[in-house]
């Protein structure tokens, strides 16, 4: 085995010895552990702001720039999307919306 794979087994075995550790420390304790309110309050924001991560630079760039123009089918989706998520709260009629406009924009005006 050379240094190079020693060196790599050895930081695998590290990085799971740091994971057990951490993961038992919910498990050694006798008592209930639970979050503080701040931590319990903001993880309910975790899912919308993921989803924003993922979603938002999707909808405004174009191989890693700002999208140079307004013909883009994907801000008028996204824009009528979201008009009709707040409208109406439901997200399958906000995909169907956001889909109905996107589709004759891309498909039928080349954007």
């Amino acid at each position: 085995m050379g240094q190079t794979d020693a060196w790599t087994v050895a930081v695998i075995i590290g990085l799971a010895c740091v994971t057990v550790i951490a993961r038992s420390f919910f498990f050694i304790s006798s008592k209930p552990w639970s979050l503080p309110h701040w931590a319990q309050r903001g993880l309910q924001y975790a899912p919308i702001a993921a989803l924003a991560a993922v979603v938002v630079p999707e909808v405004v760039m174009v191989q890693g720039q700002l999208t140079p123009t307004l013909q883009d089918a994907r801000l008028y989706a996204a824009l009528a999307g979201a008009a009709v998520y707040f409208w109406r709260k439901n997200v399958l009629i906000t995909i169907l919306v956001g889909m109905a406009v996107f589709l004759p924009l891309h498909l039928g005006l080349g954007w």
